[in-house]
């Protein structure tokens, strides 16, 4: 499966598509605070198992930091 992942290209193999839990564990993104994005849609936490990334999405995991 190919998406766009972060405006970067990535092949995922072994996949038609995977959920947003997925796509976390393959891709080894731990951090806790997290907001990730498909094709432009922001997906709820409590969406993560349930929401579809197919061939072709673009798909933006974004870090949120806190600081001051």
């Amino acid at each position: 499966m190919k998406i766009t992942l972060n405006n970067r290209p990535e092949t995922i193999e072994g996949y038609d598509k995977l959920t947003v839990e997925q796509l976390l564990e393959v891709k080894n993104f731990s951090y806790k605070m997290l907001l990730v994005r498909i094709n432009d849609q922001t997906i709820k936490r409590e969406q993560y198992d349930k929401a579809i990334i197919n061939d072709g999405d673009n798909v933006a995991v974004i870090h949120l930091m806190t600081g001051g």
